[in-house]
């Protein structure tokens, strides 16, 4: 049986590889969306299980080029666009490099979505778009505010998906996901930071804000939305946005605290000045309801933020994974 095709962009990273495998083990064939490098490195996807790999074929390129949108594009029945630059901290030193990544490599993949007649395409946005909360639980209905670069770079992304929709009919679905969080995350993201830390047994951890909630929901469940919204009926979800998330935010200094017992460490949990975002710029709260993807494609999240700390604290502290931060073998 001939398997079907579906492309991911930014492939090689961190939802992007579980995306990846997600989509292996549900029968499909991957095209991924490596970023090109000097070391020919596909990033976590090397890490995948060889069953795995056996159905994922790794594009080397870049959506800042248009040529390596429509490569990629070219005979996929569903492309999931993932590709981004997601650190708020490095969008107030370089607002330009976000732009080009997140906006205008948005715009390369809808021509090339476009061009090439696709079926459908999965946008990725981000819970950041909505800057801090004016209602609980945030439905999609929410203003938008751009408190970052990084926020201003994704609005624009979402709002280039929203006129290809409307001004051409491009068969497009945005994904907002909530705060991710699972086994392969960047150091920068504020569980692995804080898992890392404490494996050091210090008696004190440095974070930024403590105050300031979040909705973390584990990847495998993230994963699972992506492709809820790319197999539902198209009539239940193109030009649609839908959050992602559980329903349950919790501040970082609680969060600190409950890595801490899990890991049955003590150390002062502080804040560290160099850490923390202008004041204007912090997102004080963020929680998601996410309704609206639970009626229209049945996804719900099936791992709890307990269970999916217990995973990602193993796998940070598995001395293989911790070596490869440190040789910093994947940075993405």
């Amino acid at each position: 049986m001939t398997q079907t095709t579906v492309a991911v962009t930014g492939a090689e990273g961190f939802i992007g590889s579980h995306l990846t495998e997600e989509l292996v083990r549900r029968g499909f064939r991957v095209k991924a969306m490596a970023l090109y490098n000097m070391w020919s490195s596909a990033g976590w996807l090397e890490t995948l299980a060889p069953d795995v790999r056996e159905s994922v074929e790794v594009v080397f390129g870049d959506v800042r080029d248009p040529a390596s949108a429509r490569e990629l594009v070219d005979g996929a029945e569903v492309v999931y666009h993932l590709a981004a630059i997601g650190s708020v901290p490095y969008s107030y030193r370089a607002p330009r490099t976000f732009v080009d990544n997140n906006s205008i490599g948005t715009l390369h993949v809808l021509e090339a979505v476009r061009a090439c007649r696709t079926p459908r395409l999965v946008h990725t946005s981000t819970s950041e778009t909505y800057g801090t909360a004016r209602t609980v639980p945030i439905s999609e209905e929410h203003p938008l505010q751009a408190q970052s670069p990084y926020a201003a770079s994704k609005i624009a992304a979402d709002k280039l998906v929203e006129s290809y929709y409307l001004s051409f009919g491009l068969p497009a679905v945005t994904l907002r996901p909530f705060n991710t969080f699972g086994p392969r995350q960047s150091t920068r993201a504020v569980i692995p930071q804080i898992i890392t830390q404490l494996a050091a047994r210090p008696a004190q951890i440095k974070l930024g804000a403590l105050a300031p909630t979040r909705d973390f929901s584990y990847v495998t469940d993230t994963a699972a939305a992506f492709v809820s919204v790319g197999t539902a009926p198209a009539s239940a979800v193109l030009g649609e946005v839908f959050n992602c998330g559980p329903g349950e935010d919790v501040s970082i200094g609680d969060l600190a605290a409950e890595i801490a017992a899990l890991m049955d460490v003590q150390a002062d949990i502080v804040e560290d000045a160099q850490r923390m975002r202008p004041k204007e710029s912090e997102v004080m709260r963020l929680v998601c309801d996410a309704a609206k993807l639970s009626a229209r494609t049945g996804w719900k999240p099936q791992v709890s933020r307990e269970e999916g700390l217990r995973q990602t604290i193993d796998w940070f502290l598995d001395p293989a994974n911790l070596e490869r931060y440190t040789l910093n073998e994947y940075h993405v």
